[in-house]
C-alpha cells in the first residue's frame, strides 16, 4: 500500500434525521465501497461540494424523483468535520491505485464499466486489518468531477468525528 497525507475540512451527505450523521456503525451493519456488510464502521465523506452534489445524485438514481423534488427540510444536509491529519491509504494516484490492485483508470476499468464494489472491499478490509486510518480515494459517483475526491475515514476505538457545521439542503445543495 502507498499512502497519502491528507486530513482537515471534509463534507458528510448526511439524511437530516440520523442522530449523529458521523457514526460509521451505519456503514458497519450495510457495508459500503470499502467495506464489506457487517465488518467495521466507516464514515464516508466528501472534498468538496461538488463531489457531495454527484453523491446525492448517485444516492437518487432510478427513484421516481430528483433533488428538486424533495422538500427543504428533507433534502440530505451536509455536515462539515475536521479529519486528523494522518497517512490514508492511497486509491487517488496511479501508483496507488496499481499497489492496491485496483486498475489506473479507477472508479472505472480500462474498457469504460464501473469498478465494482465487491473489487474494493477486500482493500478496505487489508486496510482495515492492518490499522490504516482510512482510505483517500477517487469518487466513484458517476457525475462527480473527474478529480472528485473521498475519504472512507476508519472509526477506530474511542477515535471520533466531530461536527463542525451542518448546512440544510436548500442551503448547500443549489
Amino acid at each position: 500500500m502507498r499512502y497519502l497525507r491528507r486530513g482537515g475540512l471534509y463534507l458528510r451527505v448526511a439524511d437530516p434525521d440520523w442522530s449523529d450523521p458521523l457514526e460509521g456503525r451505519y456503514a458497519g451493519e450495510r457495508g459500503g465501497r470499502w467495506n464489506p456488510p457487517h465488518s467495521f464502521p466507516v464514515v464516508y465523506l466528501c472534498r468538496s461540494v461538488s463531489v457531495a452534489r454527484a453523491n446525492v445524485f448517485r444516492a437518487l438514481t432510478g427513484l421516481p424523483y430528483g433533488p428538486e423534488d424533495l422538500a427543504p427540510d428533507r433534502g440530505p444536509v451536509l455536515v462539515t468535520a475536521d479529519v486528523p491529519d494522518d497517512r490514508y491509504v492511497d486509491a487517488l494516484t496511479r501508483r496507488g491505485l496499481e499497489s492496491l490492485g485496483l486498475p489506473p483508470t479507477y472508479p472505472r476499468t480500462p474498457s469504460g464499466w464501473p469498478v465494482s464494489r465487491r473489487r474494493c472491499q477486500p482493500v478496505g478490509l487489508r486496510a482495515w486489518e492492518s490499522g490504516e486510518p482510512g482510505i483517500a480515494c477517487r469518487s466513484a459517483a458517476p457525475t462527480a468531477p473527474p478529480r472528485g475526491e473521498e475519504m472512507a475515514w476508519f472509526e477506530r476505538d474511542r477515535r471520533r468525528l466531530r461536527a463542525e457545521h451542518v448546512d440544510p439542503f436548500e442551503r448547500w445543495f443549489w
